[in-house]
Protein backbone atom coordinates (compact mmCIF):
# COMPACT_ATOMS: atom_id res chain seq x y z
CA UNK A 1 0.00 0.00 0.00
CA UNK A 2 1.27 3.46 -0.90
CA UNK A 3 0.67 6.27 1.37
CA UNK A 4 0.75 10.10 0.38
CA UNK A 5 0.10 13.20 2.14
CA UNK A 6 -1.25 15.73 0.00
CA UNK A 7 1.24 17.67 -0.72
CA UNK A 8 3.17 14.67 -2.37
CA UNK A 9 0.36 13.46 -4.01
CA UNK A 10 -0.13 17.10 -5.48
CA UNK A 11 3.65 16.60 -6.21
CA UNK A 12 3.64 12.91 -7.73
CA UNK A 13 -0.21 12.50 -8.88
CA UNK A 14 0.87 10.92 -12.41
CA UNK A 15 3.12 8.77 -10.60
CA UNK A 16 0.39 7.56 -7.95
CA UNK A 17 -2.31 7.30 -10.86
CA UNK A 18 0.03 4.69 -12.22
CA UNK A 19 0.36 2.58 -9.14
CA UNK A 20 -3.00 2.36 -8.81
CA UNK A 21 -3.99 1.45 -12.27
CA UNK A 22 -1.72 -1.31 -11.67
CA UNK A 23 -3.80 -2.44 -8.91
CA UNK A 24 -1.97 -1.29 -6.07
CA UNK A 25 -3.58 0.84 -3.37
CA UNK A 26 -3.22 4.31 -3.03
CA UNK A 27 -4.29 6.16 -0.17
CA UNK A 28 -3.63 10.03 0.48
CA UNK A 29 -3.63 11.32 3.53
CA UNK A 30 -3.50 15.12 5.39
CA UNK A 31 -1.23 15.25 8.49
CA UNK A 32 -1.04 11.44 8.40
CA UNK A 33 -4.47 10.91 8.74
CA UNK A 34 -5.88 8.43 5.68
CA UNK A 35 -8.81 10.64 3.84
CA UNK A 36 -9.36 8.93 1.11
CA UNK A 37 -8.07 5.89 -1.38
CA UNK A 38 -7.06 6.03 -5.26
CA UNK A 39 -8.72 3.67 -7.34
CA UNK A 40 -9.72 3.21 -11.07
CA UNK A 41 -12.69 3.59 -12.61
CA UNK A 42 -14.52 1.01 -13.75
CA UNK A 43 -15.03 0.49 -17.63
CA UNK A 44 -19.07 1.59 -17.63
CA UNK A 45 -19.38 -1.52 -20.22
CA UNK A 46 -18.55 -3.77 -17.26
CA UNK A 47 -21.65 -2.68 -15.91
CA UNK A 48 -24.08 -2.90 -18.77
CA UNK A 49 -27.41 -5.14 -18.40
CA UNK A 50 -27.57 -8.75 -19.87
CA UNK A 51 -23.49 -8.60 -19.86
CA UNK A 52 -23.68 -12.43 -18.80
CA UNK A 53 -26.32 -13.27 -21.17
CA UNK A 54 -25.57 -16.62 -22.67
CA UNK A 55 -23.39 -17.65 -19.26
CA UNK A 56 -25.92 -19.86 -17.71
CA UNK A 57 -28.60 -22.27 -18.33
CA UNK A 58 -31.79 -23.94 -17.09
CA UNK A 59 -32.48 -27.42 -17.41
CA UNK A 60 -35.71 -28.39 -19.62
CA UNK A 61 -37.20 -29.92 -16.66
CA UNK A 62 -36.53 -27.45 -13.99
CA UNK A 63 -39.99 -26.78 -13.14
CA UNK A 64 -41.00 -29.81 -13.47
CA UNK A 65 -41.46 -31.91 -9.89
CA UNK A 66 -41.81 -35.40 -10.17
CA UNK A 67 -44.90 -36.90 -8.90
CA UNK A 68 -43.62 -38.60 -5.93
CA UNK A 69 -41.96 -35.71 -4.44
CA UNK A 70 -44.98 -33.32 -4.96
CA UNK A 71 -46.82 -36.21 -2.79
CA UNK A 72 -44.30 -35.94 0.03
CA UNK A 73 -45.10 -32.70 0.44
CA UNK A 74 -48.58 -33.09 0.83
CA UNK A 75 -48.35 -35.68 3.01
CA UNK A 76 -49.76 -38.12 0.71
CA UNK A 77 -46.30 -40.21 0.30
CA UNK A 78 -45.14 -43.34 1.64
CA UNK A 79 -43.17 -43.58 4.54
CA UNK A 80 -39.47 -42.95 2.90
CA UNK A 81 -39.99 -39.02 3.43
CA UNK A 82 -41.17 -40.02 7.15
Amino acid sequence: MTKANVHEAKTNLSKLIEQALNGEEVVIAKAGKPLVRLVPVRDEKEDCFGMDAGKGWIADDFDVLPDDLMAAFYGEDDESFN
